[in-house]
């Protein structure tokens, strides 16, 4: 296998891991003013995402790292082309970092609720764009022959697009009451149970749509179909009470969705609306070969060591919450 085909599945890798895991915490997020009525219900809610949501961003931070250096012309043009989206997403996950840090600085009701309504946005906006920009990538840009975006920002709206943020944003918040479910006791986990059984259906439902106007083929269309088995699963099993197995239905059925995406995209990374011939490929988009063998061997020897420690975070705090556990 090529490098440059390794590397592609890498950095899909990267983009599968970023949306399991900080999907959960954006739909913790936007669910706040939703299942917590009170102050201690909020930080409950906040409790179980503490320890783990700044460890699950890295993903994201490697995903972009390893397209700037397996792929440069991929990330220019990406970044670019998508330059006012990426820049909301940015912004909005700094204000989401900011309010986690800065809401228990003090006992201000008014305080505090300015930092959730900071929380909620700083999760929804993320949850709706990053759909957004996938949909794009999948689907294809407007870029000339010298592989540049040549479109505004109207050209990144369309019906396919915006179906993808409305997907990315139901199966976010399925999968975060799906977290919660697990993740806490009492009152909490029935109603975090109640939204992910309504919600899960229209996610499952707001899925199958866009991965059918996907028009996946081959590997892709086993993906798609897989993922939607997988969201079905999810809706079962947490109907039954269990909320492991659900929160592992919804996992796998994010990655399988992000899955889908990428295998249909390869061997292109960002196609051409204009002409085919204009399309970025693994190939025109890669590196030299020399600094990909450099970047293999960097990868081997940390991405297990980074998996360990996410791995043992994970497993450190994986017990339930509950509003015993936060102090008056």
């Amino acid at each position: 296998m090529e490098l440059t085909t390794v590397w592609f599945a890498l950095v899909a890798a990267l983009f599968v891991g970023y949306f399991v895991l900080e999907g959960f915490d954006f739909g913790v997020g936007i669910l706040l003013p939703v299942l917590g009525r009170d102050d201690k219900q909020r930080r409950v809610l906040i409790n179980t995402i503490g320890p783990v949501w700044d460890g699950n961003e890295v993903w994201i931070i490697t995903a972009g790292g390893a397209m700037f250096a397996a792929f440069p012309e991929w990330y220019a043009t990406l970044f670019s082309g998508f330059y006012l989206p990426l820049l909301l997403i940015l912004v909005a996950l700094i204000l989401r970092g900011v309010a986690f840090e800065y809401r228990g600085k003090r006992p201000d009701p008014r305080w505090k609720a300015r930092w959730d309504t900071a929380i909620f946005f700083g999760s929804l906006t993320p949850a709706v764009l990053w759909g957004i920009a996938v949909a794009n990538i999948a689907r294809g840009v407007p870029l000339d022959a010298d592989h540049e975006y040549t479109g505004g920002l109207l050209d990144l709206l369309h019906p396919y697009a915006l179906l993808g943020g409305l997907t990315t944003l139901a199966l976010f918040v399925t999968h975060g009451a799906v977290f919660l479910a697990l993740k806490t006791t009492g009152d909490i986990r029935a109603r975090a149970n109640v939204i992910a059984g309504r919600l899960g259906i229209a996610a499952a439902g707001l899925t199958a749509a866009f991965l059918a106007w996907t028009a996946p083929a081959g590997l892709a269309l086993l993906c798609a179909l897989a993922a939607v088995a997988a969201l079905v699963g999810a809706l079962i099993t947490n109907r039954r009470g269990r909320e492991g197995w659900a929160f592992l239905g919804t996992a796998t059925g994010i990655a399988l969705a992000v899955a889908t995406l990428f295998t249909g995209l390869y061997p292109d990374v960002l196609p051409s609306t204009v002409d085919p011939a204009h399309s970025l490929t693994v190939n025109n988009a890669a590196a030299t070969p020399y600094t990909l063998r450099i970047l293999s061997w960097v990868a081997l020897f940390f991405a297990p060591l980074v998996l360990l420690y996410q791995s043992w975070t994970y497993w450190i705090f994986r017990r339930r919450i509950d509003i015993s556990h936060i102090p008056d």
